[in-house]
């Protein structure tokens, strides 16, 4: 994320954190990888308050690292951003929004295994708090997710269906 920013530590009732940003700022890529899933049109609606698109706009990589990273509630997807396109670390994915079942502009990035690559949204939105990272990569470390993500795996598989529905 480019632009002043804060998130918490806490999320409602799944691992995931809500980066706090004015709309239109640049959603990057924080490391190189390839895309998975892209959502470029935001189909969400509180009649039906569905799961599968409550992220509204949204993009997911497959990092180089085997982790997945998902962002949501963008307000655009950036050109040329496609399932299988390859990132780099800092590439433009998308910019910051309120789509989906947003009530402020903000980022929700979630970390998880790629488990099906597309359409496990229950595990794309997130599996692990990504605020341990966040601290580490605003100040120019390294913390990597990947060992976290294997043993939450390890632990937990690849759920077939969502375990909550937030």
């Amino acid at each position: 994320m480019v632009g002043k920013s804060s998130y918490a530590r806490t999320h409602h009732d799944y691992p995931a954190s809500d980066v706090m940003t004015a709309c239109g700022h640049r959603f990057v890529a924080v490391t190189g990888g390839v895309v998975l899933a892209v959502a470029k049109k935001d189909t969400w609606t509180a009649k039906k308050n569905d799961g599968a698109t409550r992220g509204g706009l949204s993009v997911s990589i497959l990092g180089d690292d085997g982790v997945r990273y998902y962002g949501s509630h963008l307000s655009a997807v950036a050109d040329g951003i496609e399932p299988g396109v390859r990132v780099r670390t800092g590439q433009d994915l998308g910019t910051t929004g309120e789509t989906g079942d947003a009530s402020a502009c903000h980022l929700h990035f979630g970390i998880s295994p790629p488990c099906a690559k597309q359409g496990d949204w229950w595990n794309q939105r997130g599996t692990l708090y990504p605020w341990p990272y966040l601290d580490s990569w605003r100040k120019d470390g390294q913390k990597s997710p990947v060992a976290a993500v294997k043993a939450w795996q390890e632990k937990n598989g690849c759920p077939k269906k969502a375990t909550v529905d937030g």
